[in-house]
């Protein structure tokens, strides 16, 4: 008697497990991102073999992730969660986080293993910086530089911007204190483990618009990743500052001759974030394709498309050539060991505490 009760209660929890996957995944989803290429290397490598796996299910594509945390929260207010799944920078996954408008997760039960058994937690290892942010690639922002404009000693290293002597010219730099004045204080002699402990004093703050008033009259100052490609095709601008995928194309797409510098890169990170207050069906089949798009080979294959590294270690050896150039994507990659080897990861906790003052400050010594 007792067995047979066993035998009923197990036969029951298999039929409703194969009911609930059977009925309770949405056939449909709205997915948000940034448009572009890197819209586009996100529908090549996840989207499409996902819809070829699964042709009862339809995506569309949603191009406001620059505004998501403000219509995430219009959406919650309304009660009308209308996103599936959103792109975000880690900095705005955070706060999605902190307000409760992005749902937190478990690495190890929402994503798949590494193919040798590493759990997805050890995986993406430092990239999963929030309960709720879920990785997908690695950018940097990096410099590039004038090929025919730089002599016959082209630089090496992120203190070139400062120095005036050896490479003459323009530069151009984001209209914004981050990253500038880290590698300012970095290029007056601050150690790189010391930099954001000196940057939260006045003092320190000062002394990084010091050294940026050093070339402040030779800057160009940019608000859009398309500037810096375009000052350096131009000719306008000896070297600068913009994100390294911009690069990449100028440089391999557009064959100009400019060429990028890694020493220093800042580490940033984009993923996804799961919206809090869907259906179970609409959550159902987000975890369904977050499970298949996040795995290791779909992150490797993303970098056919764009030069972003995936964001788990095991993909990183599966990276291939890109699919219409034909040429290697590792030495292009941020987080490849010949690229990596001097690199500084943007700090969301100093910037998230210190942000608004240090702006205020930077935008003030702008105007003077």
């Amino acid at each position: 008697m007792k067995l047979t009760k066993t035998l009923l209660a197990s036969t029951a929890l298999t039929v409703a497990a194969g009911a609930v996957a059977a009925q309770e995944m949405a056939d449909s989803m709205t997915l948000v991102s940034w448009g572009g290429a890197y819209q586009s290397s996100q529908d090549e490598a996840y989207a499409k073999p996902y819809l070829e796996e699964h042709p009862d299910v339809s995506i569309s594509w949603d191009e406001s992730s620059n505004e998501a945390v403000a219509k995430l929260r219009a959406m919650n207010e309304a009660g009308n969660i209308t996103w599936d799944l959103v792109d975000v920078v880690a900095a705005d996954a955070m706060r999605l986080c902190d307000e409760g408008l992005a749902m937190e997760y478990d690495p190890d039960d929402l994503l798949a293993p590494a193919p040798d058994g590493t759990s997805a937690e050890d995986d993406f290892g430092d990239m999963i910086v929030s309960d709720c942010f879920i990785p997908q690639i690695v950018y940097s922002t990096t410099v590039g530089y004038r090929t025919d404009l730089v002599g016959d000693t082209p630089p090496t290293e992120i203190c070139a911007l400062f120095d005036l002597e050896t490479y003459p010219g323009k530069r151009s730099l984001e209209k914004r204190p981050i990253n500038n004045m880290e590698w300012a204080l970095y290029c007056d002699g601050v150690a790189k483990d010391e930099i954001y402990d000196v940057l939260e004093t006045p003092e320190g703050q000062d002394q990084a618009l010091a050294k940026l008033d050093t070339i402040k009259d030779q800057v160009v100052w940019w608000s859009a990743g398309a500037d810096t490609p375009q000052l350096l095709a131009d000719g306008e601008v000896v070297m600068g500052s913009t994100y390294n995928g911009r690069l990449f194309s100028v440089i391999e797409e557009q064959d100009q001759p400019v060429g990028m510098l890694w020493d220093m890169q800042v580490f940033d990170l984009d993923g996804w974030i799961i919206p809090t207050g869907l259906s179970d069906e609409a959550l159902a089949r987000v975890k369904d394709f977050v499970y298949f798009a996040t795995d290791t080979q779909r992150l490797a294959d993303q970098a056919k498309y764009i030069s972003y590294g995936p964001a788990r270690q095991s993909s990183a050896p599966l990276v291939g050539d890109h699919e219409e150039l034909g040429i290697a994507m590792a030495p292009h990659m941020p987080t490849d060991p010949e690229n990596a080897s001097n690199t500084l990861l943007y700090n969301y906790e100093f910037w998230a505490d210190y942000r608004d003052d240090i702006d205020a400050k930077f935008q003030a010594w702008l105007a003077q």
